[in-house]
């Protein structure tokens, strides 16, 4: 496939018809027909103003600022009773032009209270019920989640009022928070009790082995698990939407200092790099750790020997793991005495932070699938992501196994996918499916790191700056993975069905009020960014504006507008009408072939244009009227003095004057414009509609009866006078055989059926623009009338 060339292709829309749906746009508003222009700027009307904080072109402003929470967390698994309990001191800096009185921290572990906005406004449908569902819902009348808040206190110990509103909490400060560098610290006391996760649900808890043949230890996940600042930020001032189960989490970037205490035996993966080697592992563990950093394949740390060793009996006392982060945005840990964990440096060409170590932390259960997978896993994010956005700038990168499907914090993931345990032989064997789950998992949560963990949107208000962008890159992961890897999200063709779909929402809306959250949140976002960087901008361009974002926005905090600007500034292209498209509606593709024409030149000599007009009427068929009329004779057959000249002539023949008018024409042309006359190439039509209501490229490809292909890749513009139906030329001497629209299917085009044109190629002649004028063929004509001879024409034709 090749793209056509000035000299082989004239390019111009000509618009027909007219749009039927009435513009909605505002200011600018249609109100003499039902045009209504796709093309419009988003800019003024959708997007916000530019400000000192966040410029036009989608980068941060001169102004730009963000606030810094700085955490000391000190915590205790009590694995008997399944409840954490910690306290917390918080350094709060406010870089804001403001002044802050209270602080609003986020509580969701609250969703578990049966008050919770979440819980009471939970809705069913249909007539059956899972017996998962009827056990999670007895569950939660027997157990109530949720924060107990002991004691929020100042930095001289003194109580400070606090209020909880729902899964928020907001502490009144005793005096302002001075805006500008100024900052507060305080205490909290918090504990609550962790929820058995698969029974009801949620991004942390437990799991617990005690079903018959099963060890009876537990795996802890901590997420959510300790009172958090939620964002105070230029464009929203305090992010302070409750947590309704769908919406996650928005957070500042600061320092974190945890010290988790857990049962003796246990082995803990946390955000960060463990301080106190020397006291939480052995001498044998810390050289096997030493070992993995230079190792080209993963390297067992604890060895999964160890671990069955530790299932076998539980150890008495305490240990306390102690890690440190520097600029993360939340922390998450895992704990179990079930863990194996392997490790594997992966180095980087990148000097803050030149080697990686991966790993992953699993128990015997998992086994063989993680052991195979799920760190080389992460090290194949890390290479992909590190090219399509930044580096990665931690020291290190986890996936655990646990009760959690997916799940991602700063340095930590938590994924699902285990073998299956054969009843009868007991061993474990698994599927294709769960291979290329978890390896789909692990990358798309490791992923996460980059968006948002790094790059901080908020996908309590947009889920697909989070979970779009993310599927994007884990798509073109799997594709590095292996070229036949079965995707779910990301090829155009797969969201098709969706996008057909009546109960859909714009990409824009607000994440708890999404429907089909999957498709909208992660599937439409991934696939719209595919479709821009193969079809639209090109890879080239889109890469380069793509890595300008996340580097812009990296340890910031960007919104859609943001993205949108940089994406168009960086590259040079108006997106406007694609953003419209596919962010701000629920239109989709579908552009229809539904006729070509096969147009050429009148030739120049009157004589060969007048046989060229006799042809194409002598190939039509005559009157079916006439034709079983044969034997009736008609008044000019029976009367030979009702015929006169113009029975005698062909009214398609050249006259002398049309031949003397051809000739002077010709005559006075310039030598270019001669060139031009006695052109003999096909001049194609093709008539496009636009059923979908998307505007997108249309992409035509034309066979020919030489055997050759070309692909015409017509931008959207072409739409920007009608956006309901075009028509478009195409110049070429070849005789067009086929045509189709988006071979590939490379534009998630609904409906392939009227993709391919198969109807007749219609003839059709372009006569050459002359001042009209009215024929009289008789005053023009060679031969001499005079009034006594008009009935001396003899036969009729």
């Amino acid at each position: 496939m090749r793209r056509l060339s000035a000299v082989s292709a004239s390019l111009f829309a000509l618009a027909i018809g007219a749009a039927s749906t009435p513009s909605l746009a505002s200011p600018v508003e249609q109100t003499k027909s039902g045009y209504q222009d796709k093309f419009r700027q988003l800019e003024g009307e959708e997007w916000p103003t530019p400000t000192d904080y966040r410029n036009a072109s989608g980068a941060p402003g001169y102004r730009y600022w963000q606030q810094k929470v700085d955490y000391d967390v000190q915590a205790r698994l009590d694995e008997a009773k399944r409840t954490v309990s910690g306290s917390q001191t918080v350094r709060y800096v406010n870089n804001s032009p403001d002044a802050l009185p209270y602080l609003w921290l986020l509580l969701d572990q609250n969703q578990y209270k049966r008050d919770s906005i979440e819980a009471m406004t939970e809705t069913v449908s249909g007539d059956k019920i899972s017996l998962a569902e009827v056990r999670r819902l007895k569950r939660l009348k027997d157990w109530e989640g949720g924060f107990t808040i002991a004691a929020v206190r100042d930095a001289s110990g003194r109580a400070l009022p606090f209020t909880v509103v729902d899964s928020l909490l907001r502490i009144d400060l005793a005096q302002a928070v001075a805006p500008n560098g100024g900052e507060t610290s305080f205490s909290i006391e918090w504990s609550f009790p962790m929820a058995e996760n698969k029974v009801v649900g949620g991004r942390s808890g437990y799991e617990c082995f005690t079903q018959p043949g099963e060890d009876g230890n537990c795996i802890f996940e901590g997420a959510q698990w300790f009172p958090r600042l939620a964002v105070y930020s230029d464009y929203e001032g305090w992010h302070n939407k409750a947590f309704l189960g769908s919406g996650e989490f928005t957070l500042e970037f600061g320092d974190y200092r945890v010290a988790l205490t857990v049962p003796a035996d246990h082995v803990v993966a946390a955000t960060g790099v463990l301080q106190n080697p020397d006291q939480a592992l052995s001498a044998a563990q810390r050289q096997r750790l030493e070992q993995a950093r230079s190792a080209t394949s993963p390297v067992y740390v604890v060895t999964p020997e160890e671990a069955v060793a530790a299932e076998r009996g539980k150890a008495s006392g305490e240990k306390t793991w102690i890690f440190s982060a520097t600029n993360v945005r939340d922390f998450g840990w895992a704990s179990s005495r079930k863990f194996a964990w392997d490790a594997m440096g992966v180095k980087q060409d990148y000097a803050d932070q030149p080697l990686v170590m991966a790993m992953s932390f699993f128990p015997k259960e998992a086994r063989p699938l993680w052991d195979a997978y799920s760190t080389k896993a992460i090290a194949h994010t890390i290479d992909v992501y590190g090219k399509f956005a930044f580096p990665y700038p931690y020291p290190v990168a986890q996936s655990v196994n646990g009760p959690v499907g997916g799940m991602e914090y700063p340095m930590i993931t938590f994924n699902g996918p285990r073998p299956v345990k054969d009843k009868k032989t007991g061993n474990l064997t698994y599927t294709e499916r769960a291979k290329y789950g978890l390896i789909g998992v692990v990358i798309h949560e490791i992923g996460h790191n980059w968006f948002p963990m790094i790059v901080n949107s908020d996908e309590r208000q947009w889920t697909w700056m989070d979970e779009g962008l993310n599927t994007f890159l884990q798509f073109q992961a799997e594709r590095l993975w292996d070229k036949d890897y079965p995707a779910r999200r990301g090829e155009p063709k797969d969201i098709a069905e969706y996008m057909l779909s009546t109960n859909q929402m714009p990409l824009m809306t607000q994440s708890d009020s999404v429907l089909q959250f999957g498709a909208n949140g992660y599937g439409k976002p991934a696939t719209a960014l595919t479709i821009l960087r193969e079809t639209v901008l090109g890879r080239e361009l889109f890469d380069r504006a793509f890595r300008e974002y996340a580097n812009r926005w990296r340890f910031k905090h960007p919104t859609p507008y943001d993205f949108f600007r940089t994406m168009e500034e960086s590259s040079g292209v108006d997106l406007d009408w694609f953003w419209r498209g596919w962010f701000y509606s629920t239109d989709h593709v579908d552009i229809a072939l539904d006729k070509v024409v096969r147009a050429t030149l009148e030739p120049a000599d009157a004589t060969a244009a007048a046989a060229e007009r006799k042809k194409r009427r002598d190939a039509e068929p005559g009157s079916l009227t006439a034709a079983r009329n044969a034997g009736q004779p008609t008044v000019v057959e029976r009367d030979p003095s009702t015929r006169d000249f113009y029975d005698s002539i062909d009214p398609l023949d050249a006259t002398a004057a049309d031949k003397r008018k051809a000739a002077e024409a010709f005559a006075d042309l310039t030598a270019e414009e001669k060139a031009a006359r006695q052109v003999t190439d096909n001049f194609y039509r093709f008539s496009f509609s636009n059923r979908g209501g998307l505007v997108m490229p249309v992409i035509l490809k034309m066979d020919f009866s030489d055997g050759s292909s070309e692909t015409a890749r017509i931008p959207a513009e072409v739409w920007r006078y009608n956006q309901k139906a075009v028509t478009w030329q195409f110049v070429t001497p070849k005789t067009l055989t086929r045509a189709e629209v988006d071979p590939l299917w490379e534009t998630a085009d609904a409906d392939r059926s009227n993709n391919v044109y198969t109807g007749q190629i219609d003839p059709k002649t372009l006569g050459i623009e002359t001042p009209e004028e009215t024929k009289n063929r008789m005053k023009d004509s060679d031969v001499k009338v005079q009034p006594d001879s008009l009935r001396t024409f003899g036969a009729p034709k």
